[in-house]
């Protein structure tokens, strides 16, 4: 069976956030000096990081897949698509404000904190059309991963001893929201 199109699209929201994590997981085990739980992901993508190619490839990959799902998830949860799309949109200016660049600094840290604000929104947005189909489980866990996921990205901005580990677990919550909605979406 040949996937549709629309199924391809919405498909994104899970090769996206697997490429972006698949991206940061394997180049911070990998990087001498680096510690997944200290330092931040866009280390991995600074001006004189080795890595940078590649981990900015993960941030690309990250929002054209969702950036399409956000394009898919339209008709269905317009609020979702919003917030979606700001998250790929956010993640791109990331990419083109690296860390030790003369773009880096506060453009950077705004984008990622836009990036973080609407990643975090995106399941409590998706809550409310959850809960109006009667899937008010699927309504509540939302919730909670929202919360959650802001949470964590919170601490990472709060706390800059584990800025890593905070950074990505409360990237994978939001991430794993997006590919699971997306698998729902597409099938």
């Amino acid at each position: 069976m040949i996937p549709t199109r629309h199924q391809l699209k919405a498909l994104g929201g899970v090769a996206g956030p697997v490429a972006f994590v698949s991206a940061w997981s394997i180049l911070g085990a990998t990087k001498p000096g680096y510690t997944p739980v200290h330092d931040p992901i866009s280390r991995l993508a600074a001006v004189d990081a080795a890595s940078r190619v590649a981990m900015t490839s993960g941030f690309l990959a990250f929002s054209l897949g969702v950036g399409l799902y956000a394009n898919e998830m339209r008709a269905n949860m317009p609020g979702v698509a919003l917030a979606a799309m700001t998250t790929a949109v956010a993640t791109v200016g990331i990419s083109v404000t690296p860390l030790g660049s003369s773009l880096g600094g506060v453009p950077h840290a705004t984008c990622a904190g836009i990036a973080y604000l609407s990643l975090a929104a995106a399941p409590i947005v998706g809550a409310r059309y959850l809960a109006r189909s009667g899937r008010r489980r699927s309504a509540t866990a939302s919730i909670v991963v929202g919360v959650a996921s802001g949470a964590f990205l919170l601490a990472s901005v709060l706390s800059p001893r584990a800025v890593g580990l905070s950074q990505r677990i409360g990237l994978t919550l939001g991430d794993t929201w997006i590919v699971l909605t997306a698998l729902g979406l597409a099938f």
